[in-house]
């Protein structure tokens, strides 16, 4: 009677495990601190056996001189979107879509110009994820986002001179990203 009792708690409890067995992930991407110091995270959760939808977000607060000029890439972006995996969830390669929207202020990188605004837009990626372990993976990809932009750009970061304003569409590289997952 006990033999039969444990089997039965053991059954539920493999049926529980493999229920949330590799279904999210959180991760980040190590070129995002990079760039001025960017912080950054997403989550996933697998939805089928070949896709996952994701949520992002980076932020960045910092401004920094460098050579008495001052140096900014600040910003808060938000992020939504899906992953197709064609051969594992959470391994080997992969492909995303995403609506993206980024408020932000950066200058002083190239030139002395800042330009701030808003931009809204969707996004491509692809990749690639390396199991190191069932729960520790290694991300590679690349991507591009486009879209709208509302912006004004400042002669220099503390000036307040106008030089342009505007709306105007973009493309840009959005997604470099070399960084560490875990899954639970």
């Amino acid at each position: 009677m006990k033999g039969v009792k444990y089997i039965g708690i053991s059954v539920v409890m493999l049926v529980c495990h493999s229920l949330w067995a590799q279904k999210f992930s959180v991760s980040t991407n190590a070129v995002g601190y990079l760039n001025l110091a960017t912080l950054n995270a997403e989550v996933s959760y697998a939805v089928a056996q070949h896709w996952s939808v994701t949520a992002g977000v980076k932020y960045n607060p910092f401004t920094f001189k460098v050579s008495g000029r001052q140096v900014q890439n600040r910003q808060q972006a938000y992020s939504v979107g899906a992953r197709f995996w064609p051969w594992h969830i959470y391994s080997g390669w992969w492909v995303a879509a995403k609506a993206q929207y980024q408020e932000y202020n950066s200058g002083g990188i190239f030139s002395v110009e800042t330009e701030e605004g808003d931009r809204w837009g969707a996004g491509i990626t692809a990749g690639y994820t390396y199991m190191v372990h069932p729960r520790l993976n290694l991300e590679f990809g690349l991507g591009l986002w486009a879209g709208m932009k509302r912006y004004t750009v400042y002669s220099c970061p503390s000036c307040g001179l106008t030089m342009d304003a505007g709306n105007k569409g973009f493309i840009l590289p959005n997604d470099l990203i070399i960084g560490i997952s875990y899954v639970f």
